[in-house]
């Protein structure tokens, strides 16, 4: 599962795969996920999933497998094109260092919806309807750039929405669900706390305002200037008490958030394809998941309008 997945130019179920650098002086790279379009599609503008992996900020890549089978079969659903953000890795790049190269991808969107780069993907791309996305420590990237976003001049790219899969949102103190959820093979506590001790600025806590933007350190939520969201989370994930921690703390400021809970699956689960194939509670729950990523995105592009 977690073998790179080379970028192929021919449809495979639908879906091509191309490799792009997104800036020549930043070296960023990003994996595109460029759905088949249809004669009757020609002049149809597709939506943008800016999406970011998880990881804990110490491992993974935009390739992998575990990626390519769950983002093809997204690209696919919603029929929109998804940018997978390559990313600079922890202990070499700490934080903030990942939310810096989120923000390098957004400026490469603007650049391409601004026309100051030659690039294909304008040409089918809706860039007023740019979604971000994240899984694991990659929601906590999604957060943070949504809100850098409410105070920057994007234009004419618009960020429609966030969706936030299981996002890595930790407190210094384990919470409930630490203590009591049974560890997967997607998270364990050994693993939150080698990664973050390895990602996060040196003489940090886990209450940093990254890993915990409901917490004391972080800005309040009420003056954050953000799009709708969408919160995924898994009953049985490690971190569900504080993900459902954040998305009170959303509701309390008057966030628009909805919830998406998937019962009996922990952490990450619709990555482990191996799992989504052989398992029928898993499969059914991954494809739950999709099903309420595309309604999300549905709604909150005829609420746009």
């Amino acid at each position: 599962m977690v073998e790179p997945v080379a970028p192929h130019d021919e449809f495979v179920d639908g879906v091509s795969t191309k490799d792009v650098v997104a800036g020549k002086s930043s070296g960023l790279r990003v994996r595109l996920y460029l759905p088949k379009r249809k004669p009757e599609d020609d002049d149809t503008k597709l939506p943008i999933i800016l999406h970011f992996h998880g990881g804990g900020f110490c491992m993974s890549q935009a390739d992998w497998y575990i990626h390519y089978h769950i983002y093809t079969k997204l690209s696919r659903s919603t029929n929109a094109i998804v940018a997978s953000v390559y990313q600079g890795l922890a202990p070499e790049h700490r934080l903030p260092a990942a939310i810096d190269y989120g923000y390098s991808a957004l400026l490469w969107l603007r650049s391409l919806a601004r026309g100051e780069q030659n690039e294909p993907l304008p040409s089918h791309a809706d860039f007023n309807r740019v979604f971000l996305i994240g899984d694991s420590t990659g929601g906590n990237i999604v957060h943070r750039l949504a809100a850098q976003a409410g105070t920057a001049d994007l234009s004419p790219l618009r960020i429609a929405g966030g969706i936030l899969i299981h996002p890595g949102f930790v407190r210094a103190e384990r919470s409930k669900s630490e203590l009591e959820q049974p560890q997967s093979p997607f998270l364990t506590l050994d693993m939150v706390d080698k990664f973050l001790g390895l990602a996060l600025p040196v003489g940090s806590t886990k209450n940093h305002p990254i890993t915990c933007p409901m917490g004391p350190e972080a800005a309040p939520l009420d003056n954050l200037k953000l799009p709708p969201f969408l919160l995924c989370v898994a009953s049985k994930d490690l971190m569900v008490d504080t993900e459902m921690e954040y998305f009170e703390a959303m509701k309390k400021a008057n966030k628009d958030v909805e919830l998406l809970i998937n019962k009996g699956v922990s952490h990450s689960f619709y990555l482990n394809k191996m799992a989504v194939d052989t398992d029928p509670d898993t499969a059914a729950e991954t494809e739950r998941l999709i099903a309420g990523i595309k309604q999300f995105i549905k709604n909150t592009t005829i609420e746009g309008l």
